[in-house]
């Protein structure tokens, strides 16, 4: 979990989430009617990257804001280090 919380916490985790989160609302306004709760789905990973929150963090008793996650997990930030 480690691993997944250092990919998350890093710049190209936040940005993975913001366009995974924009991709399920523009999905669900493609699917008309019928996909507004796919769009409303997508708000959640789009605010935390956005926002730089980490919700999977206070699982491991980790801070929930992102640079006080990066602090915390220490200076070894590479997700593929890891």
């Amino acid at each position: 979990m480690n691993k997944l919380l250092r990919f998350i916490a890093s710049p190209a985790g936040r940005i993975t989430r913001a366009t995974i989160g924009t991709s399920l609302i523009a999905a669900g306004i493609a699917r008309g009617r019928k996909g507004w709760p796919l769009a409303v789905a997508g708000l959640l990973p789009l605010s935390m990257g956005a926002f730089d929150w980490c919700l999977l963090a206070p699982l491991k008793g980790l801070p929930f804001d992102g640079p006080q996650l990066r602090a915390t997990l220490g200076p070894e930030n590479d997700p593929i280090a890891g």
